[in-house]
C-alpha cells in the first residue's frame, strides 16, 4: 500500500477541524503545524486500520451484489424438455 496523502485543500480542511476540536473540547489552541503533524500521524499509524476496515466492507457489499446477480441469472433460465 502506498503512503496516504491529501490534497492541499483538503489537509487545510483536516488542520481547520483538528484545530477547532482541540479548541472546542480540550481548551487548547494548537497551530496549524502541530494539526498537520497529527494528519500525518494518524495517516501513518491508523490510517492502514480504516483502509483495510474500507476493503473488507466493500467486498462485503460486492459478495452481496454478485450473490444478487446470481439469483437473477437463475430467474432468467429458460425450463429445459
Amino acid at each position: 500500500m502506498s503512503d496516504i496523502t491529501f490534497s492541499p485543500d483538503q489537509k487545510a480542511r483536516m488542520v481547520s477541524k483538528i484545530k477547532a476540536y482541540f479548541d472546542e473540547e480540550l481548551q487548547q489552541d494548537i497551530g496549524g503545524f502541530e494539526a498537520e503533524f497529527l494528519i500525518d500521524f494518524f495517516a501513518r499509524e491508523i490510517g492502514p486500520h480504516f483502509y483495510n476496515r474500507g476493503l473488507f466492507d466493500a467486498q462485503q457489499v460486492l459478495t452481496e451484489k454478485m450473490d444478487e446477480v446470481g439469483y437473477v441469472m437463475q430467474e432468467l433460465e429458460k425450463p429445459e424438455g
